[in-house]
Formats: C-alpha cells, structure tokens, sequence
C-alpha cells in the first residue's frame, strides 16, 4: 500500500453536520469586531472597559468549558449539549444588540461566554465518537476551514452591511440590526444541528486523546477565541502529573510571555482603529478581514513548511516578522502622509494585518509542533495540555493590560511594550536544544498532524486575535 496515496473519501450519513458550524463561524466574524464598536459608540466606553468587556466573556467561558465538558461524558445525549449552546449563544447575542446600558451589556457578554462554553468540548467528542480514528486529522482540519471561512465570511458581510446596506442609516441601529443577524445566524446553526447531529453509538474517553484535544489553536487569532486555548485545562484536570524536563518548562515560559505580547498589541486593537487611526465601522471590518483571509489562506500550506523544516526556525523567524510588524503600526511620517481614516491609510493597515495573520499561521504550527517534538511521547499530554492553558492565561492577561496602558499612556506606548515583550519571549526560546525527535509514523501522517495542531474543534464562539487576529 503507497503510504503517500491520497485516501478515498469516506461515505457517511452524517457528514452534514459539521456545517452546522459554519452560520456560527460567520456570526462570529460579524460579533468579534461589533461588540467593541458597539461598546464605544452606543455606550462611550473607554478602551479598557472595552478589553475589560472582551477579557470577561472569555474568562467565564473557562470553567464552563470543562463543567460542559464533564456533564457531556456523564450523559447520554451530546446533541442536546451543543444544540442548547447554539441556542444560548444566539439568544445571548441578540439581547446583547438590545442592551439599553453599558452593565448590561458586559453582563450579557458574560452570559454568551458561558452559553457558547460548550460548543468546543462537547463537538470536539461527538467528533471523535462517530468518526474513525484514522479520520480526525482530516476532519479537525475540515472543521479548522469552516471556522476560517465563515469567519471571513462574517467580516465580508459586515463590512456590505455597514458600508453599503447601512451606508445612509444612523450607525448605531445599522449595527444593532448587524448583531441581531449575528445572533440569527447561532440559532440557524442550531436548528441545521437538531435536524443533522446523529447520536454517537460509542463513546471516546477524552483523556485517552487528550494530545489531539489540546492540538487546539485558533485560524484567526483574537482573544474571543481564547477559551479554544483553554480547552487543555480539561486535560489537565483528568491527567497525573508528569514532571517535564526544564527546557520545556522555559519553552512554556517564552510562550506565556509571548501571549501577553500578542494581546497586549490585539487587546485594544478596535479602539486604536476607531480612535485614532479614524477609520469608519467599515473600515474596521475591512482591517480584520485583511487578517482572516491570510490566515484562512495559509491554514494548510504554513504545516508543510513547517513539517519540511526547523519549528524552531520557523517559530523564531516568524516572531521577528511579527515584531517588525508590530512597530510599524506606531504613529509615523505615513500617518501624516496618507491622513487619518484615508482609503489609503486603510490599505496600509489592512496591509499589515494581513502580514500579520500570515506570521500567526506560521506561529501557531511552529510552536506546537515545537513542543511536541521536544517532549516524549509519555510527556505529551501534559505538556500540551500546560501549552494550552498558559498560552490562554497569557492572553487575558494581556488584553487587560493592553487596555489599561493604551488608556493611560497611549497606543504608541503600549504597542512598543507589546513588541517588546514578544522579544523577551523570543530570546527565552533561544538557549533551548532543539533535537529533532522523529515521529513513530509515516511521513503523510506526520503532515496530518501537523495540519491537526492548528486546527480548531469547530469554530466555536470567540477568542483573538486573536485573531486574534
């Protein structure tokens, strides 16, 4: 049997389901950069209420990520789990679009984070139990492409919504309408999910998979995405305690470090857009989908760059990318050049976002398959589960950071302190040996894992950047 032989699409009645994720995947492109707007513009708040808003709702999806999760195994029907998510989600969202004050919208926002806690966990497992195994890898990066494309797809509508739709209408009722849709949208997913979710027939423990559920990074980073991140915590809640060795205890100190950096520049991002660059609501959505569709775009090819290479190269060079990048957005002769909330100063930094998506899909492979291979495979679980969790921690701490120096010093002060602290996370990585362990397998599956390790588990409700970003 050639082992490189692309393998014959499988037949199965219930293949329709995972496009239950797709509507939420475009509501979520819509709600990720409309909340923050609406935020600012409805309600006046400062840019660290409004990464006080965005760090919140992901902070409460934490321990109902895990709560959903072990309720799930503990009973029989997984649908009603996700159905009752998608459901909650879309409820949640459009009361957020109709908040009269600025408490109830965070506490709505709060309410949507631990109504979409479940939508990860809870598909990620009926994925597994009516799926072969020799399939997952295939069908997390199915489920890693809807999550891009619909989000793209999102930003896309968002954008003709705003700027052509909405053009002539006062903006505060555009976007309400724009979030309500959003909202419609998490109930169609609900709806398609009933109709086509077949109970499983089996069941998959999760701790005996637990390094495929914590290969489980973000298309588009964002911090509405962070609880994807977070999701190893459920490991690390079910696993022993496996000493790891100090050069990958520096290596997930370099990470967290460099999580804080990230969201530090990612945090008050929305703001900077709207504030001082002066772009119109439209003009943000056009920045962020710069960055979706680069991400999306490179989704597969950046884990054949990184399968044919060092991650540790990798890793390093694009983090010096992302740093460069990340000055460039400091107040400059091009600001003056091309002139606030001009076409051109648009192109410029939808430009750079998109670059800056592009370092992300190169960072997100690199750096898991650079803990994986510097791990043993006894170790493996652990570690990604640690990954996982102080990379997610990294980042809430980063978004409340980000907002607290851009409302007190200034964006160009806190995005040169983001970049800078992406350099210190850089130059922890740089004393670690890197030894290239082979994997115990064939060539074309270590190209499926690799694809696996920056795949999501259905583009599930937000991040960031996380996108992020």
């Amino acid at each position: 049997m050639d082992i490189k032989a692309r393998p014959v699409l499988r037949p199965s009645t219930n293949d329709l389901w995972f496009l239950s994720y797709l509507p939420l995947a475009v509501s979520d492109g819509i709600a990720t950069p409309l909340i923050p707007l609406l935020a600012l513009q409805h309600f006046g708040a400062s840019a660290f209420v409004v990464t006080i808003i965005i760090a919140a709702s992901a902070m409460s999806q934490v321990p109902f990520t895990i709560l959903w999760g072990n309720l799930s195994d503990r009973v029989a029907h997984r649908k009603f789990f996700l159905v009752g998510s998608f459901l909650a989600t879309g409820v949640s969202v459009i009361l957020i679009a109709l908040a009269s004050d600025l408490i109830t919208f965070f506490w709505l926002n709060v309410v949507e984070g631990l109504a979409s806690a479940a939508s990860a966990p809870i598909g990620t497992m009926l994925l597994l139990e009516t799926r072969h195994k020799r399939w997952w890898p295939q069908d997390i990066g199915l489920f890693g492409l809807i999550s891009g494309l619909g989000t793209t797809a999102g930003l896309g509508i968002g954008f003709v919504w705003l700027f052509v739709i909405g053009y002539s209408q006062p903006a505060i009722a555009t976007m309400t309408a724009l979030l309500v849709a959003s909202g419609v949208l998490a109930l169609v997913s609900a709806v398609i999910a009933w109709a086509w979710i077949e109970e499983p027939s089996a069941r998959v423990e999760r701790k005996s998979v637990a390094g495929l559920l914590s290969l489980n990074r973000g298309v588009v980073e964002r911090i509405r995405h962070v609880r994807q991140r977070i999701l190893g915590l459920v490991d690390l809640t079910r696993s022993t305690a496996e000493k790891l060795p100090a050069r990958e205890y520096l290596f997930l100190a370099a990470l967290g470090v460099m999580s804080v950096g990230f969201d530090i520049f990612y945090g008050p991002f929305p703001v900077f857009l709207w504030q001082n660059a002066r772009f119109t609501d439209a003009g943000v959505f056009i920045v962020y989908l710069g960055s979706s569709a680069a991400s999306t775009a490179l989704f597969f090819h950046s884990g054949k760059a990184v399968d044919t290479h060092s991650p540790k190269t990798v890793f390093l060079e694009s983090l010096g990318g992302r740093v460069l990048l990340m000055l460039l957005f400091l107040w400059g002769p091009l600001y003056v050049l091309f002139g606030l909330g001009s076409p051109a100063l648009l192109a410029w930094l939808t430009l750079l976002n998109a670059l800056l998506g592009v370092t992300w899909a190169f960072i997100s492979t690199a750096s898991t398959l650079f803990l994986v291979r510097l791990v043993g495979r006894s170790a493996r679980g652990r570690a990604l589960g640690l990954y996982n969790a102080v990379a997610g921690a990294g980042s809430l701490i980063g978004t409340l950071l980000g907002g607290w120096l851009y409302a007190s010093y200034g964006v160009d002060f806190a995005y040169l302190t983001a970049a800078l602290t992406v350099v210190l996370g850089g130059a922890l990585l740089l004393p670690i040996p890197y030894h290239l362990f082979q994997l115990a397998h064939s060539p074309s599956h270590r190209h499926q894992f690799a694809q696996s390790s920056r795949a999501v588990t259905g583009p599930s409700r937000r991040s960031g950047a996380s996108r992020r970003r």
